[in-house]
């Protein structure tokens, strides 16, 4: 005679463990071979029923019956961090959220805050820094000159170039002479800038 394979899963085998005892569903008198929750509260205990009773209770149990949405959601956003507690991202338990992050408690061998916070200071000069009108720049090239500048400075700046490029003291260069022209033109514009 040819013996009959067992097509069903071991899933679906009686808990080894299972107790010598008969279902707990009324007046079933099979043995129990496979449990059951008592309730989502109560997880850890277990009601013991047959094959056909566990697959009933199984086919009508709602582990959110009585929870309103709202519940069930936040009972779902629980679960996804095995129920552990949370918070964002940067943030400790230890450390309330209204701190703010303090760059000095950062451990930097290699400087890096720090020149990130020049490159940032750098950065704000030059955007405070005012620019010189565009009338003047080229002028101020010639002289040497940066922007924002005193009359007194460009007075000074004058008599130096004047000095150097003075055809008296380049023994008569004609370089010499049309560079003093150019100073000339530029610090008679920047003169005339700086009255106003």
């Amino acid at each position: 005679m040819m013996k009959q394979r067992n097509t069903r899963h071991k899933a679906f085998d009686p808990d080894p463990d299972a107790p010598q005892r008969c279902c707990d569903m009324p007046d079933c008198t099979e043995p129990a071979g496979y449990r059951a929750p008592r309730s989502r509260d109560t997880l850890n205990q277990y009601f013991w029923f047959c094959l056909p009773h566990v697959r009933e209770y199984n086919s009508r149990w709602d582990y959110y019956k009585g929870m309103n949405p709202g519940q069930i959601e936040a009972h779902l956003r629980a679960d996804v961090s095995w129920e552990r507690p949370s918070w964002a991202f940067g943030q400790s338990a230890a450390r309330p959220k209204h701190t703010l992050f303090n760059e000095e408690d950062v451990l930097d061998p290699f400087n890096i805050l720090n020149r990130s916070r020049q490159a940032r200071a750098e950065q704000y000069r030059r955007n405070a820094t005012p620019r010189a009108p565009a009338e003047l720049r080229e002028h101020l090239a010639i002289l040497g000159l940066n922007w924002p500048l005193t009359l007194t400075d460009a007075k000074a700046r004058y008599r130096d170039l004047a000095r150097k490029y003075h055809p008296d003291r380049n023994n008569g260069d004609r370089q010499a002479e049309e560079r003093l022209k150019d100073i000339n033109i530029s610090y008679t514009i920047v003169k005339a800038h700086l009255d106003a």
